[in-house]
C-alpha cells in the first residue's frame, strides 16, 4: 500500500469501533458484527494503540467515548457513508434489471401503460414493474426505484420532489352523447344531464359552474365513482357526463373516444410529481427513466397544445 495511506487502520476495527461508539458497548458491538466481545476489545485496543489516543473511558459495566473519540466518530462515520455511497452507486452504474416505478391506479391506466412500451424499446436491457396502488409507496420497506405523486404538497422529508405533469380540469362526454344534442348542448344543458361525480377530488362540478357563471342547486345529482379510471369508462359508454382531467382524458380525446364539448377550463389543485430518495439521485437507473418521464411528459403538452390550437382553429 502506498504511504498515503499507510495511518488507514483495517475496516474491521474501524467498525468494531462505529459499533461500539453508537451502542457504548462492546457486547452489544460483538452481537451486531457477529464476533467474540474479546475480539471487539482486541480491535478498539489496537485501534488506541495505533493512533495514540484513549478512545473510550472504561467503566464496570458502560463504556463512555472520550472527547476525541468522539471527534473521531464523526469522522468514521463520514468516510463510511461516502463508500457505501460509493459502492451503491457502482452496483447501480449495471443499468440492467428490473426497474420498480409506483403511481396511482388512475395515472398508470390512462397515461403511464400508453407510453411505457417506447421506453422498453429503447431500454431493452431493462424490465419495468408498475406497482399501481392508492396509497403512497414506503422507500425504505416498498421495492420501489421511483414514484409518481398526485398532490398539491409535494414536501416529503428525504425525498425530492419534481413537477412532472399539471392538470385542468373540463367537462367530458362521448361522441354519441354530444351528437345526441344535435348541436343544441350548452352549459346550462348540464344542469339536467346525467353527471358523474368522482369521489376523493378536489374540484366538483360547481367550480365549473361557477367558472361559466352558472348558478348549481347546492347538491348536483348523478352517479358517484370512488375511482377516476371507472368513472371515465363509464362516460365512454355514453353514461353522461364528467369532470375530467388533463393527462387521464387528453389522450382519449385525441383519439375520438371522448369530447370536450366546451373550452372552458379550470386550472386543477394538484399536480402529479416525480419523487425519489435523495440518497439515489445519482443512481443511473433512476436517471434513465426520470429523463424519459420528462421527456414524454413534454412531448404530451406539446401535443396537447397542438390539439387545443387545432380545434380553436376549426
Amino acid at each position: 500500500m502506498s504511504n498515503k495511506y499507510k495511518n488507514i487502520p483495517p475496516l474491521r476495527a474501524i467498525k468494531a469501533f462505529e459499533a461500539s461508539a453508537r451502542l457504548l458497548s462492546f457486547t452489544l458491538a460483538a452481537q451486531e458484527l457477529h464476533v467474540t466481545q474479546a475480539a471487539i476489545s482486541h480491535q478498539i485496543k489496537n485501534l488506541e494503540v495505533l493512533t495514540g489516543v484513549q478512545l473510550f473511558e472504561r467503566f464496570n459495566r458502560s463504556l463512555k467515548l472520550t472527547f476525541e473519540g468522539r471527534l473521531y466518530l464523526i469522522s468514521v462515520r463520514n468516510a463510511l457513508e461516502s463508500i457505501e455511497k460509493a459502492t451503491r452507486q457502482l452496483k447501480n452504474k449495471d443499468t440492467s434489471g428490473t426497474l420498480n416505478i409506483s403511481v396511482l391506479p388512475s395515472f398508470a391506466t390512462k397515461w403511464l401503460s400508453k407510453r411505457i412500451w417506447r421506453f422498453q424499446q429503447q431500454h431493452k436491457e431493462l424490465d419495468v414493474r408498475i406497482s399501481a396502488f392508492e396509497w403512497l409507496t414506503d422507500f425504505k420497506k416498498d421495492d420501489c426505484d421511483i414514484a409518481i405523486r398526485y398532490t398539491s404538497d409535494p414536501v416529503y422529508p428525504g425525498l425530492k420532489c419534481e413537477l412532472l405533469l399539471e392538470e385542468e380540469v373540463f367537462p367530458v362526454c362521448s361522441k354519441q352523447v354530444f351528437e345526441s344534442y344535435q348541436g343544441k348542448l350548452t352549459a346550462k344543458s348540464l344542469l339536467n344531464a346525467n353527471l358523474c361525480h368522482e369521489d376523493f377530488t378536489t374540484e366538483d362540478w360547481h367550480d365549473w359552474f361557477d367558472a361559466v357563471d352558472i348558478q348549481a342547486k347546492p347538491k348536483l345529482r348523478g352517479t358517484r365513482f370512488s375511482h377516476m379510471v371507472t368513472m371515465l369508462e363509464a362516460v365512454e359508454n355514453h353514461q353522461g357526463f364528467a369532470l375530467g382531467r388533463t393527462p387521464l382524458v387528453q389522450d382519449d380525446i385525441n383519439r375520438g373516444l371522448l369530447v370536450e364539448p366546451f373550452k372552458q377550463r379550470i386550472k386543477g389543485h394538484m399536480s402529479y410529481y416525480l419523487v425519489y430518495p435523495r440518497s439515489t439521485e445519482s443512481d443511473q437507473k433512476l436517471q434513465i427513466i426520470r429523463q424519459w418521464l420528462f421527456a414524454e411528459a413534454e412531448q404530451f403538452k406539446t401535443n396537447h397544445q397542438s390539439q387545443s390550437s387545432s380545434s380553436e382553429n376549426k
